[in-house]
């Protein structure tokens, strides 16, 4: 399913929330319906929850069927929720907090920004048991705000070139395609959330950013 909906008032919504197949990671200040929203867009469960005390979820974090990969500042309490939840939790060393936005990943592949070293590397293949490539795109390292990545396809900013849209399919072995949600935001990754199920993008996304969409992770073929 693939829905545009104003899910925590801007359209940042990946910056808040992160979704996997099993799952949907929430502030405990969103609303009861909006949870429902996208429990039912996305097929999840939803958990309400918080990185290191706060509601930036999504880009404190990045997470796929194996594990999930938290800012160092996490909070005991946080930890011991995830473990809870069958995930396999690991803090990212070093001095980057926002996890999320330096990191794509999905069930076969990461991509992250360059300036990580080979330790939180190694963290990062470990727990998400993916392998990892490192590498800026469109001239930045944010990687996790210019992707948003899914068992089925990948949607990149509209500033990526043919060569990195061929490097992200073969490190996450699916094909994808590039796009702005938002009227032209070109921050896909932190203005969508997806899993191989359905997206929610930006409230103000068009028709034209909608099929775009749609298309790059693989919905096209899906009964909606």
């Amino acid at each position: 399913m693939l829905k545009r909906v104003d899910i925590v008032g801007n359209p940042n919504v990946g910056v808040f929330i992160l979704a996997t197949d099993d799952l949907a990671i929430v502030p405990y200040t969103l609303l009861d319906e909006k949870a429902e929203i996208i429990k039912e867009t996305l097929e999840v469960d939803v958990v309400k929850s918080s990185i290191s005390g706060s509601s930036l979820i999504g880009s404190l974090a990045v997470a796929n069927s194996n594990g999930i990969v938290v800012s160092p500042h996490v909070l005991d309490r946080e930890i011991e929720q995830f473990e809870k939840l069958g995930l396999n939790v690991a803090t990212l060393p070093g001095q980057y907090t926002a996890v999320g936005n330096i990191i794509a990943a999905n069930d076969t592949g990461a991509i992250v920004s360059p300036f990580l070293d080979s330790e939180a590397i190694q963290v990062v293949e470990e727990t998400l048991d993916v392998n990892v490539e490192s590498t800026s795109m469109v001239g930045s390292d944010i990687i996790g705000s210019l992707i948003t990545v899914t068992n089925k396809g990948f949607l990149i900013s509209s500033r990526a070139v043919k060569s990195e849209i061929n490097f992200a399919q073969e490190v996450f072995g699916v094909e994808g395609d590039i796009g702005t949600v938002g009227k032209g935001i070109p921050l896909v990754g932190a203005c969508t959330i997806s899993n191989s199920n359905g997206a929610i993008v930006a409230k103000d996304s068009t028709g034209p950013e909608m099929a775009r969409v749609e298309e790059a992770l693989g919905f096209l073929d899906d009964d909606f």
